[in-house]
């Protein structure tokens, strides 16, 4: 039986990368997965090559940023497969700009999809949660909300020390609706997301802060999410679960 049999869970920003991972070791898993993203073309081809190999999960449209868009998959994955156990708010950003002298409208393009997008997924989830009588809520920020780091933009790191507070301020106030909620903190992870951060656009220039000696790969932090999205986690609420190869913990 698959770790999360029975269970029906809702990832934002699944149409690739991360998402696209996760998307399909929930569904390798048993559950059956409603994801969204507005990369329509890419999310099409997750869903038909989960579908091709026995997962049953379905894709919608979803700008992490707009309200109606969660509450449309949030209400397809009740009315197609009954309740909603599982959020993973996945969808972010960050600007090629790792300095402040960014646009206000770049911090704002940050702040919306990476702190905003993450609070309206969580609103909307949280009474078909406890329609269901619990749930666990996995909020995907970076070590970036932890610590400072001189490659992280201070709009992308601002918005994931949002993520983390938040993720602890939810854990507390809906722990008696047997909801949990934690956030996961990647280090660097071989992503496009990565690339387009560093500067010499050759990710694996950033081994050398990794004492584990390589870049992450998604499925280092999918399997982190399917351990919070599990039961096996059910006495595990608001921490931080940092996946980083030895970054943090090696600091001085």
């Amino acid at each position: 039986m698959g770790r999360l049999e029975g269970k029906v869970a809702l990832i934002s920003g699944g149409a690739r990368g991360q998402g696209a991972v996760e998307t399909e070791l929930f569904s390798n898993e048993g559950a059956k997965v409603v994801f969204g993203d507005i990369r329509d073309d890419e999310g099409k081809q997750v869903e038909a090559k989960i579908r091709e190999l026995g997962g049953d999960v379905t894709y919608i449209h979803m700008d992490a940023t707009n309200e109606e868009d969660w509450q449309k998959a949030v209400a397809l994955a009740e009315s197609q497969y009954g309740k909603l156990d599982i959020l993973v708010n996945n969808a972010g950003i960050s600007p090629p700009e790792r300095q402040i002298d960014i646009t206000v409208e770049q911090w704002d393009a940050v702040m919306d999809i990476n702190a905003k997008g993450v609070f309206l997924g969580t609103k909307h989830a949280i009474p078909a949660m406890q329609r269901a009588g619990g749930g666990s809520i996995i909020n995907i920020s970076s070590i970036a909300g932890i610590v400072g780091r001189p490659l992280a933009s201070p709009a992308y790191a601002a918005s994931k020390g949002a993520v983390r507070v938040f993720s602890k301020s939810t854990a507390a106030q809906h722990a008696s609706d047997n909801i949990r909620c934690n956030s996961v903190h990647p280090g660097p992870i071989d992503t496009d997301m990565l690339r387009g951060v560093t500067a010499s656009a050759d990710p694996s220039s950033r081994v050398g802060e990794i004492p584990l000696g390589r870049l992450g790969q998604s499925e280092d932090v999918a399997y982190g999410v399917l351990y919070l999205a599990s039961d096996e986690a059910a006495f595990v609420t608001g921490i931080e679960l940092v996946i980083d190869g030895g970054v943090t913990g090696s600091r001085p």
